[in-house]
């Protein structure tokens, strides 16, 4: 049994067919939901343990006929989810959509079918869940843009002391065996990221070595219901995580303490908006920041870095040749390297944006159409209504081979010269990368921020480094990688 939703249009076989601007006929979105509550279980289990997320979809496409627009159910489903059912967007042109903030409505669907307590976030909806037409979301964006801003120029200088610091630890690490980078990206990178936003104490400091620790439990009781393969056995795991909400009590003294410090660490945002009257309170501001520091910023760069390490290591040593060329050429032995140097080294910067289009950081995007629409795939067009859950697959729209030449391969030099005109593909930042964001669309504010930490970290790894090895085990959120071998550049 199917259900699916049916042909409303109320027009006859007789009638004219209706079709899209570019002229395609406009059909019913095919694929379809199951039987209530047992399909999205089952839907559940596939995408999380017997398919993937990769085949789940690809199963789908190939089940209606190549279609890459669909009805799937997306998990967590029962009980977290009362609904499940979305409209999927699996191909680049289509996704596109969900970049359109006139046509789509993004309240309350960053984390998809369900929405987190707002007990996490103090009370206050964070500014990632509202909407771009929400009169809140132009005040706090303002805050934000002005803070990546503002901030830039401290970027540089505190990476340089996390990642000296990371480099260091692997050195010595390396005399006793293999060492894993995540382990020492988890814990350097808060502390970077709240030198490099608010500067003052880093939280490993003022809080101690507990400070990522309360930042990740914060992070794990929010997104418990995305996470996989992290417990075992699998059965155990989807009881626990997937099934029921995990109370935000379990982490009100960490988010307690967390906020405290950030209160501290962030009194000079706080006071500066107070000043300028942003219309949001202090308190709320605070919150959102708190969001911003951990979940964008943190959580970003939590998973985003590894995957950049993790396509360097497949590499090998002709491309890390190459891009320790370019760094020793741009920037002298004994200067420190800036964001201006990076946004000079046109092969650092592809490798960035090559990695960025690979493995977006965050996966997925949904939203609800504000109105009836006609969504156009390359080959076919789709009559989605007024209401209905629209989502996307970012890495198959940012792997489509109809946009992209060797679309699955990770191409370092892809974005070097002429080939930038395809930047317009790389949406990782809920926007094309050759787009900026601004008060009235959804654009992430630390867009640029994010793509210079890529770029320093890569920089930073070939000014000290000649080549290195590393073991990559895929995970579903980010991949575990683990040096082997680190070859100190020869002078």
């Amino acid at each position: 049994m199917t259900s699916k939703v049916p042909n409303s249009s109320g027009s006859s076989d007789s009638a004219e067919p209706k079709l899209s601007p570019s002229g395609l006929s406009v059909r019913e979105v095919p694929g379809g939901y199951g039987v209530p509550f047992f399909s999205p279980l089952r839907d559940r289990l596939d995408y999380y343990y017997f398919q993937g997320a990769e085949e789940y979809f690809r199963s789908r496409i190939a089940r209606n006929g190549g279609a890459t627009v669909l009805r799937v159910n997306m998990p967590p489903g029962p009980f977290i989810t009362a609904n499940s059912r979305v409209v999927a967007f699996l191909d680049a042109r289509s996704f596109s959509v969900l970049l359109d903030d006139a046509k789509v409505d993004k309240t309350d669907t960053l984390d998809g079918t369900f929405m987190p307590s707002l007990v996490l976030f103090g009370g206050y909806r964070p500014l990632a869940f509202m909407d771009a037409a929400d009169p809140r979301h132009a005040a706090l964006k303002r805050v934000m843009i002005s803070l990546a801003a503002a901030r830039m120029h401290h970027v540089a200088p505190a990476f340089r002391t996390a990642f000296g610091a990371v480099f260091d630890a692997a050195d010595a690490g390396l005399s006793d065996g293999p060492v894993e980078f995540n382990k020492l990206n988890e814990h350097h990178i808060f502390d970077f990221t709240c030198s490099a936003l608010f500067g003052g104490t880093p939280p490993s400091k003022a809080m101690g070595d507990g400070a990522v620790t309360k930042a990740i439990k914060w992070l794990g009781v929010q997104l418990h219901p995305l996470a996989s393969k992290i417990i075992k056995p699998w059965l155990l795991e989807d009881l626990l995580l997937h099934t029921f909400r995990l109370p935000p009590l379990l982490v009100r003294g960490d988010y307690a303490a967390l906020t405290a410090y950030f209160a501290d660490a962030a009194a000079g945002v706080l006071n500066d908006a107070e000043k300028a009257q942003s219309g949001i309170s202090r308190d709320e501001l605070l919150h959102n920041l708190v969001f911003t520091a951990i979940f964008n910023a943190y959580g970003g760069f939590k998973i985003f870095l590894p995957h950049v390490i993790k396509w360097l290591a497949r590499a090998g040593p002709a491309l890390h040749a190459r891009l320790a060329s370019e760094v020793r050429a741009a920037v002298p032995n004994d200067s420190d390297i800036t964001v201006s140097d990076v946004d000079k080294m046109p092969l650092v910067k592809s490798v960035v944006w090559e990695a960025l289009r690979m493995n977006p950081p965050v996966e997925f995007q949904y939203g609800r159409a504000r109105q009836d629409l006609v969504v156009e795939s390359h080959d076919a067009a789709y009559q989605v209504r007024k209401g209905e859950m629209l989502f996307g697959y970012q890495p198959m729209a940012t792997r489509d081979e109809r946009v992209f030449k060797q679309a699955g391969e990770f191409v370092p030099d892809r974005f070097v010269g002429g080939e930038g005109r395809l930047l317009g593909n790389v949406v990782w930042s809920n926007g094309p990368e050759n787009s900026e964001p601004a008060e009235g669309n959804k654009q992430c504010p630390g867009k640029d921020m994010v793509t210079a930490v890529g770029r320093l970290m890569v920089a930073e790894l070939f000014r000290r480094y000649d080549t290195f090895t590393a073991d990559v085990k895929e995970m579903p959120l980010e991949p575990v990688v683990t040096f082997t071998s680190l070859t100190t550049r020869a002078e």
